[in-house]
């Protein structure tokens, strides 16, 4: 069945676009950067990892070769076809229900700041559905200025160009965010729906999922180690 593009989101350029406008072919050729380390340095060696919205596998297969086991979602079909070495499960994030447990689970691609607020807690409570006893959700989220400082663009080492061009209010406190991915032989936009969270928000709705932070990974606290309370 195919799924329908997301209200207010699209994008444009080679190749398939997924239902949030994600690029198959773009996010093939985007490197990943140190976030394979800072997950592998908060959680067990050899742990079992739920990986929520994997796209084309650029983490997994970087996990793959720590010596993890990921199981890899994502509602993408096509995103999927790009994943090797791992076991792959194809539909919503939010709807997934395996009947299994994980020792990590792991939300990155700031998809907790989806800006529709049901389907963050839909992504939150999958995590919580799937989480061993004592196991942990890794979570990635915005940086304090992503709203706010733009334009603005980083040029990576590869020889491609990424802009945050823009992120207009479209009310509640959502922004339609547009970027730009800029290659020597391509060209592809992404316009999304992203809701600002400040770090309080952003724990409140952690506690609403019943889950609490254990600790920021990061100086700049984009990546989270989130538990359930013991007292739960």
């Amino acid at each position: 069945m195919e799924l329908k593009t997301r209200e207010g989101y699209e994008g444009t350029g080679p190749g398939a676009i997924t239902p949030d406008g994600c690029a198959v072919e773009l996010y093939s050729r985007l490197p990943v950067g140190d976030e394979p380390d800072i997950i592998a340095a908060a959680v067990p060696a050899g742990a079992r990892i739920l990986e929520l919205g994997s796209g084309v596998g650029r983490m997994t297969h970087a996990l793959l070769e720590r010596g993890f086991e990921v199981t890899a979602v994502d509602e993408s079909a096509e995103m999927l076809e790009r994943v090797r070495g791992a076991r792959t499960v194809c539909g919503p994030i939010e709807k997934l229900r395996l009947d299994e447990a994980f020792d990590v689970v792991l939300l990155a691609s700031f998809l907790v700041h989806a800006g529709d607020p049901e389907v963050r807690r839909g992504l939150l409570r999958t995590c919580v559905r799937h989480l061993a006893k004592g196991g942990c959700v890794l979570i990635q989220r915005e940086g304090e200025d992503y709203h706010t400082n733009l334009p603005r663009e980083r040029v990576d080492p590869a020889g491609f160009t990424v802009r945050i061009v823009s992120a207009e209010p479209v009310g509640d406190g959502v922004d339609s965010v547009h970027a730009e991915y800029v290659f020597p032989d391509a060209v592809w936009t992404q316009t999304f729906r992203s809701r600002r969270l400040t770090k309080e928000q952003f724990e409140e709705a952690l506690g609403e999922a019943g889950l609490e932070v254990d600790r920021y990974l990061t100086e700049d606290r984009m990546w989270v180690r989130a538990v359930v309370p013991e007292t739960r």
